[in-house]
């Protein structure tokens, strides 16, 4: 059984859904991670859950960076560890420097509530090997989700394909077109050069229940188990 370690900061709002999709949906252990704390329980996989840490002052994750377990989940990811950041857990992972990158405000300026389809454009990754489709459905919400980068990274992105998830069509097309928030090549998720780290806008904790008509999520929590009992863990 997988242990899910969730870090909760004053702000966050996704900290329960993100328990509830590992433990209840998926079969897992879970603990909370109070911000204050510095130790990780013995944790196999960190999630930085969506919501507003510290109330997004400053820029969004900009303070949760400088939490005191937040020098424990870094020190977690550079020796490999398995963490994933969702929405603003990825603005936090950017805020850290475990991810490059920058999250600006969406092109509409406005906050986006909304279901999206995402091209996989890496399905040998840690986080997307049991992912049966290149399409997959999963739910946004954020103001800051605009994703940039200068051309530099970009290309190293590309060339190390780190680019996993795009938003696109349900058929798969990336354009414009499908781009909600304006983010550079349509970026919606990215994992770091090792591959141990993800940081994604969507939320597929909000994706794993069928009661909620979308399972998609699962896939990805699926994906660490499989990438886990592979690794021995």
């Amino acid at each position: 059984m997988i242990k899910y370690g969730i870090v909760v900061f004053p702000g966050s709002n996704c900290d329960n859904d993100a328990f509830y999709a590992v433990t209840k949906n998926l079969g897992n252990d879970a603990v909370f991670l109070w911000h204050k704390e510095t130790g990780l329980q013995n944790s196999d996989v960190i999630i930085l859950p969506g919501g507003f840490s510290y109330g997004d002052y400053l820029r969004t994750g900009s303070i949760a960076r400088f939490s005191p377990i937040m020098n424990s989940v870094i020190d977690f990811a550079k020796k490999g560890g398995i963490v994933i950041g969702i929405c603003n857990g990825f603005q936090i992972l950017l805020e850290a420097g475990l991810l490059p990158g920058v999250m600006l405000k969406n092109k509409s300026l406005k906050f986006i509530c909304d279901d999206v389809y995402l091209k996989v454009e890496n399905r040998n990754t840690i986080f997307t090997n049991a992912i049966p489709s290149p399409v997959i459905k999963l739910p946004i919400a954020h103001a800051e989700g605009n994703y940039f980068a200068d051309e530099k990274t970009l290309e190293e992105l590309i060339n190390n394909n780190q680019i996993v998830f795009r938003y696109s069509s349900p058929d798969g097309e990336v354009s414009e077109e499908f781009n909600p928030n304006g983010s550079l090549l349509n970026i919606a998720g990215l994992i770091n050069k090792e591959g141990n780290v993800l940081g994604m806008m969507p939320h597929p904790e909000r994706s794993c229940d069928p009661v909620l008509g979308n399972t998609d999520g699962s896939f990805i929590f699926e994906s660490i188990q499989k990438s886990l009992i592979t690794a021995g863990g």
